[in-house]
């Protein structure tokens, strides 16, 4: 067997010494030692696939980061990996030549779908902060599935799961899928759903950029995380699900707040009530102390009950004079109000009455008379005031200041002002 394959080897590097392939890279990988392993396959979606190594010393010499579905130009030699007797192409130089076919796809889909809004951060929604039963769509025979049961069962052992089983891979897997979906939204059983499988190649991982899947994670009533491939891989379920989780692993421990953590946050809520219970016990404990004196010297209350007593039978005995006194003083004050109000009135009427009476006198016609006037009347007591009331031997009195004359007009004479 050996020699066959070391013959079948020596024949392709005589045929084959150096040889340029292009085509799409497939299930990159990085090993730790430095050498990159993946698969080519044709662009035009062929299905001729050929396995690649490339050792350290040529990956150092790259000037890009290679990625599933990048479209390369590879030159290398064919050669048998004998261990196994597989063909491989041993590449000495990569160089970029454009996106894959599928990647393309990826990107004209994730635009399209970007445009409508599928992938807007505002639709997002908060996950349960504790969550009941959580949901898991994966396939029942992956690896994803035990590391989210082995990852829940450490962090949250109280917590329920319920399996959505689904195929991950292959043309099958995308009606399984959005079925899982539906079937999970109709029972509303769970509080968060978990989308996940392993990682691999980007056409192992195109059931989750499948346009059905991705519309039916969006829609979802349930808050979706999407825990699809490794780190690096990003599918657009990661884009539509409420939360992205690099790993399965991840995923679990996004939606699963840690037992340990819950018991440790209950035990500080525990204590800081029990402090603020005691704290309250010892301020009503020290209240009932003091109460607790009060009440033991009852004599002592007693004794100032009765001096508010006694101080209070003295004002009120003491009140009624006092009330008394104030209301003489009252009374004393108002009569000499009112009598030096009175004297004011009489003073001033007093005042007023001199006045009239100075007036009065003024206007006393006697007064008058005793400066040598006369009054004259016709005799009936009516005034003579006019010449012309006169006519000769017409009898007048005239009234003097000491007493009467009876008078005869002899003649009538006008005055020139007259």
């Amino acid at each position: 067997m050996a020699g066959l394959l070391e013959a079948v080897s020596q024949s392709l590097a005589e045929r084959f010494s150096v040889v340029a392939v292009g085509g799409e890279l497939s299930g990159f990988t990085r090993a730790a030692s430095g050498h990159c392993y993946f698969g080519l396959k044709d662009a035009d979606g062929q299905a001729a696939s050929l396995r690649c190594a490339m050792f350290r010393r040529a990956t150092a010499m790259l000037d890009f980061t290679p990625a599933d579905g990048a479209l390369v130009e590879l030159r290398g030699r064919v050669a048998v990996y004998e261990p196994r007797g597989e063909l491989q192409f041993i590449v000495e130089a990569m160089r970029r030549a454009g996106a894959g076919t599928l990647y393309e796809q990826f990107l004209k889909l994730r635009a399209r779908l970007a445009a409508e809004g599928l992938f807007d951060a505002d639709t997002k929604r908060a996950l349960p902060p504790h969550p009941r039963r959580i949901g898991v769509i994966t396939s029942s025979a992956g690896a994803a599935l035990h590391d989210v049961l082995t990852a829940l069962a450490r962090r949250a052992p109280q917590v329920e799961v319920v399996i959505y089983p689904s195929p991950v891979q292959g043309a099958e897997a995308p009606p399984a899928l959005v079925n899982a979906l539906r079937l999970a939204n109709e029972r509303a059983e769970v509080d968060v759903l978990l989308l996940v499988r392993g990682g691999g190649s980007l056409e192992d991982l195109w059931a989750f950029n499948d346009e059905r899947v991705v519309r039916a994670v969006a829609m979802s009533a349930l808050t979706v995380v999407c825990g699809v491939g490794h780190e690096t891989d990003v599918t657009l379920c990661d884009l539509a699900a409420d939360l992205r989780a690099p790993t399965p692993t991840a995923a679990a421990e996004l939606v699963a707040p840690s037992r340990e953590a819950l018991l440790q946050q209950l035990g500080g809520l525990e204590r800081g009530l029990s402090l603020r219970l005691d704290h309250r016990l010892q301020s009503l404990a020290q209240r009932l102390d003091r109460l607790a004196l009060r009440l033991a010297r009852p004599s002592d209350a007693l004794a100032r009950q009765r001096r508010v007593l006694e101080l209070l039978a003295q004002r009120a005995a003491a009140a009624p004079g006092r009330r008394i006194e104030m209301q003489v003083q009252r009374l004393n004050h108002f009569e000499q109000r009112h009598e030096r109000a009175q004297r004011e009135v009489l003073a001033r009427q007093r005042t007023r009455l001199d006045a009239l009476d100075a007036r009065l006198q003024a206007l006393d016609p006697q007064h008058v008379l005793a400066r040598g006037y006369a009054w004259l009347d016709d005799g009936a007591g009516g005034a003579v005031t006019s010449v012309h009331t006169l006519l000769p031997g017409a009898e007048v009195r005239a009234v003097l200041a000491d007493g009467r004359v009876d008078l005869r007009v002899l003649g009538v004479q006008l005055s020139s002002q007259g």
